[in-house]
């Protein structure tokens, strides 16, 4: 995936490592140049960046500010595109019918949109970011789930990332299968055409490039609680942190 961004994807930044004086001069000249920069120039460098890091496996773009006050992970080298033609979401596992929707399938649903702080476990915040797509809770209403289910899981085509929620958790209303970030598409840097949205936790939940839902029994630890990280990713109540609630 993008390193956490972002999320989808979330790892912690080491501290206290050395940075080049090269590194260090050119992320102050960038950071300069976002103060004064109008709005397009902006958001011209928040999209270099963001495929800069989509092929920089020594992590260094996470070093660097951009407009859109978002910073990008990825936890595999690359990851392939999809688009209308080629993308497609799977609902399955314990349901009664499975499916499998494409971008316009679920374009076509009623949308919601939400604007929220993203929080990142790492410390950074962007706030008043709008997301806009179809309720979770929507798509496991259609699917039929069974009464032995307990949870979801969520796969992505980056073919590494996992991520996993308790069945409430999943239905409630501020979880969206996003298709719009910030009033517009989401692109592929951002984890597009279709992520996962997660309001109240921690950005590691809400994982990008999604590609698969699977209702289970129980929760399954997703790719970064497997390394550390809290399954229960509750904004200011988890991870030893005590960062502002999102919602």
């Amino acid at each position: 995936m993008s390193r956490p961004e972002e999320p989808g994807t979330e790892r912690p930044e080491e501290r206290g490592a050395p940075i080049g004086r090269r590194v260090f001069l050119g992320t102050l000249g960038l950071g300069a140049l976002g103060v004064v920069a109008a709005p397009t120039l902006q958001r011209g460098l928040e999209a270099f960046l963001g495929s800069a890091a989509d092929k920089d496996p020594t992590g260094l773009t996470g070093l660097l500010p951009n407009g859109g006050g978002f910073r990008y992970y990825s936890v595999t080298s690359s990851v392939p595109k999809k688009n209308a033609a080629t993308y497609r979401l799977t609902v399955g596992g314990l349901v009664d019918h499975p499916r499998s929707y494409t971008l316009d399938d679920l374009r076509d649903l009623p949308q919601t949109r939400m604007v929220k702080d993203v929080q990142c476990v790492t410390g950074w915040r962007v706030p008043d970011t709008p997301f806009e797509g179809v309720r979770l809770s929507r798509l496991l209403d259609a699917a039929g789930v069974r009464p032995s289910a307990g949870a979801v899981r969520f796969t992505c085509f980056d073919g590494a990332y996992t991520e996993s929620l308790t069945l409430d958790q999943a239905r409630r209303a501020d979880v969206l299968v996003a298709l719009r970030m910030q009033d517009k598409d989401i692109g592929h840097s951002h984890g597009g055409p279709v992520r996962l949205y997660v309001a109240p936790m921690y950005f590691y939940k809400s994982a990008k490039w999604l590609s698969g839902i699977t209702v289970t029994e129980d929760v399954k630890p997703g790719y970064w609680e497997e390394r550390g990280y809290d399954v229960d990713a509750w904004v200011g109540r988890s991870n030893g942190r005590d960062d502002k609630p999102t919602s």
